[in-house]
Order: structure tokens, then C-alpha cells, then sequence
């Protein structure tokens, strides 16, 4: 492995000054992949005031301390050194009751979530690995260190972990990990959920359907509204899924943006309160997106989502069933509603629900191309969307004896006019207008 210059130099050091020292975790993983680490971080036989010894006289962030944990500023950035430790007695699924500072690396090791994330690394003594990380790495295995029971009774937070490992990685998760991240997915409900938003956030950028089918019992414990979707019939012609494979599939069909990424996976969480059926037997769904938008900001709201992605992702939702007709005007309206990327992201999901229901017919999905090419024509032609495009402003209005509330009345008359092509923006017709009202 190839260490950044300011890692090898924090590594030698304490090398030179006696104590073994190593690069652990996610760096020597994504090492062994041929992957670039994004990540290193270094442990150590140093206890925290024996690394502050070695580096004094440099700065240095002691907030982890207490856990053994000291941070160097270097000129490539700041360079963690943990001590060797043990770690026992969890009460809450996440902090330990104490640490203990030990001498041999691979009892640090022992303390880690999983063997592919167990190893480590000496430009000296090479990789060590007491729990078979590389070989599981080879054979596209997940495991747990030790007993997976206690692993995840430690920090209910390694089970989303888990998760994102296995689909980031294409690992399988062997059985007895596989049933302890199941069995012990309520214990999660334990989490800060800023934890699980930001670990959920990493993980929907990276799932495809059949990871979202194959994790689905663990992912409905944090998400519960998911739960009802699963293998729920739609009894429609028009759909060939059950509730959440069709899901599964709009967000694997959507970019990877946070927002489309959330927007997809929520989008239909109100279809289930939302069913009824006629005399046919034939389902329906009606009011199903405004519902699922409320849900869908109830749990955003839960997880503690910026406002900024919460209110994007509802309104995409509440939207999602508004397709408009293949008429400049009407794509003209949506521009001056939403915006640019608003309505591009709209189109893009509205294209993925479509595309997903395992019976699209091509016409269906020839209407976005359309759309597309209305867009174009719309945005090339620079075209009034904005009371601040009109031809005139409040000035003229004023000069006409406009005061007051009144203007913004006015301006915002003129402008949908203007949308629905009555009247051209132009300053002549548009005080003419002005004048007629």
C-alpha cells in the first residue's frame, strides 16, 4: 500500500520512536480491492499522552481522548491515531461502558464490526488479518468479527452498516451475520436518528432493485412505511409488481441524487392506506401521492432531514402523478412553477414510475421525449416565466395609479396571461392589458 506522504510520515514517527504502528479499517479494504482509499486511519501500541509525546510540538485535536483517539494536523490534513483498545459492556446499542488500552494489534482488531473491515497494515511487517478479511473479500463474503449478536448488540448502527458494505462491496452477508442484522433490527429503534439518515443517505445512492428487495426486512425497521408495500397486490392491469418491488425499481432507475434517490423510494408509501377496489375487483389508488407526500414529510421530519431535502422531496412526491400534456404552454406553466431543476427532476422521476410498472407501453415514454424537446424549444426562446421578465414593472403600474397590493395583483395577472400566450410580452400590449382592467 501506498500511504499519503503526511500518513507514512505520522506512521514512521511513531515507528522511529518505538511503538508498532499500522493503517487500519476501510483503507486497507478498499486496498486489498484495487481501490483508492478515500480514508486512513493509524493505530497504534502508543498510548494517547506517549502519542502526544511523540508529536509535541505540533497541533494537534484531542476530542477523542478519551477513547484513545488523537488527531495530528499535517499539511495534508488531519491524520487519526487511535491506540489499541478493547471495548465492553454497551448499554445503549452504541457507546461503550469502558475502553481498555492493550498492546497487540490484533486485539484491537477483535473489537471491529466486520472481518473485511479487521485488517491491517505495516510497511514493515505487512498485512495482518486474524479474522480472514481477505480471504472473505475474495469470496464476496460478509462476516462478522466474533459472535454477530454481540457485534451488532455493541452498535445497532453496524447493521445499516452491513448493509451499505454489501451492496457497496457485492458481498453476500453469510448466514449467521445475514440473521443477526434481521433478528436485531428493532434495536435500532435505539439510534439518534441523525445516525440513521446520514447511513441511509449513504446507502441510497448505491442500491439497485434487488438490493433493496434482498434488504427490505431490515430497511422497513427504520422506514416503516415501507413495510405495508411489500408483496401488496395492486390489482391493476397497468401494474405488474406488488407495491414495493415496483418502488424498488423507480429508485434504481433514478440518478443517484439524494433527493430523486429519497423522492423514489417514498414516493408511493400512500398507495396501501390509499387502495380500495371497485365492483370489478380492479384496485385504485386515488389521492395516493398527496398522502404519500404527507407521510413522506412526517418521516423526514422523524429522521431530522435538512428542511432543504425534506420539502424538495415532498413536493416531487405530491407532484408525481401530474403529468402535463405535450403542449409548449403547459410545459411554459410548469417551468415558471418550478424552475429548472425542480421540473428536470420531476420528469425524471415521473419517467422512472413509468418505466417501472413491468408493463410500459413505448408511447408512454416517447411522451418524455417530447416534453423534452417542448423544454428546449421553451428555454431557447428566453421566454417570460417570471413577474421580473415581464416587458414592465411596478414603476409603470404606478404611473397609471396603481399603489399598494394592487401592483402584485396586476404583475401576476399580466404574467399569466402572458403564460397562456393571450397576450405577447411586449410593453405596448402589456400596459393595453393593464389599461383594459
Amino acid at each position: 500500500m501506498e500511504l499519503p506522504q503526511s500518513v507514512f510520515d505520522c506512521l514512521s514517527r511513531l515507528e522511529n520512536a518505538g511503538y508498532a504502528c499500522y493503517a487500519v479499517g476501510g483503507c486497507v479494504r478498499d486496498w486489498l480491492l484495487g481501490l483508492t482509499p478515500h480514508d486512513y486511519d493509524l493505530c497504534t501500541a502508543a498510548t494517547p499522552e506517549q502519542i502526544q509525546t511523540v508529536f509535541s510540538g505540533e497541533r494537534m485535536v484531542l476530542a477523542g481522548e478519551k477513547h484513545g483517539t488523537i488527531g495530528i494536523l499535517t499539511p495534508g490534513g488531519v491524520v487519526e491515531i487511535t491506540t489499541f483498545r478493547t471495548e465492553g459492556d454497551y448499554q445503549d446499542n452504541r457507546h461503550p461502558g469502558w475502553v481498555k488500552f492493550v498492546e497487540q494489534i490484533e486485539g484491537d482488531l477483535s473489537r471491529r464490526d466486520f472481518t473485511v473491515n479487521a485488517m491491517a497494515w505495516s510497511p514493515t511487517r505487512g498485512l495482518c488479518d486474524p479474522f480472514g478479511g481477505q480471504q472473505d473479500l475474495k469470496n464476496r463474503i460478509l462476516r462478522a468479527v466474533g459472535d454477530p449478536a454481540t457485534r451488532f448488540r455493541e452498535d445497532s448502527l453496524r447493521i445499516l452498516r452491513g448493509v451499505r458494505f454489501a451492496v457497496r462491496y457485492g458481498l453476500t452477508p453469510e448466514p449467521k451475520t445475514l440473521e443477526a442484522m434481521t433478528d436485531l433490527a428493532p434495536l435500532m429503534d435505539n439510534l439518534a436518528r441523525e445516525r440513521v439518515f446520514d447511513e441511509l443517505c449513504k446507502l441510497l445512492p448505491l442500491v439497485n432493485a434487488e438490493d433493496l428487495l434482498r434488504f427490505v426486512p431490515i430497511l422497513s425497521q427504520v422506514i416503516p412505511d415501507l413495510k405495508p408495500m411489500v408483496g401488496f397486490d395492486q390489482h391493476s392491469p397497468h401494474h405488474a409488481y406488488d407495491v414495493f418491488t415496483h418502488t424498488a425499481h423507480v429508485t434504481a432507475a433514478v440518478p443517484d441524487d439524494p433527493v430523486l434517490r429519497w423522492a423514489a423510494l417514498l414516493h408511493d408509501v400512500g398507495k396501501v392506506p390509499a387502495f380500495t377496489t371497485d365492483e370489478t375487483g380492479r384496485g385504485h389508488f386515488y389521492g395516493h401521492a398527496q398522502l404519500s407526500a404527507q407521510m413522506a414529510d412526517a418521516l423526514l421530519r422523524q429522521l431530522k432531514a435538512p428542511n432543504a431535502l425534506r420539502e424538495q422531496v415532498v413536493e416531487l412526491i405530491d407532484l408525481h402523478m401530474t403529468k402535463p400534456l405535450a403542449e409548449k404552454k403547459a410545459v411554459r406553466r410548469l417551468l415558471s412553477k418550478l424552475g429548472l431543476e425542480r421540473l428536470q427532476q420531476l420528469w425524471c422521476l415521473q419517467k422512472a414510475d413509468t418505466s417501472s410498472k413491468g408493463i410500459c407501453k413505448d408511447e408512454e415514454l416517447h411522451h418524455f421525449v417530447v416534453l423534452n424537446a417542448l423544454l428546449e424549444e421553451v428555454l431557447a426562446e428566453d421566454a417570460c416565466l417570471q413577474v421580473k421578465d415581464l416587458a414592465i414593472d411596478g414603476k409603470d403600474l404606478m404611473a397609471l395609479g396603481f399603489s399598494g397590493p394592487a401592483i402584485g395583483k396586476a404583475l401576476n395577472a399580466l404574467l399569466e396571461q402572458v403564460l397562456d400566450e393571450k397576450i405577447p410580452n411586449d410593453r405596448s400590449a402589456l400596459l393595453a392589458a393593464i389599461e383594459k382592467r
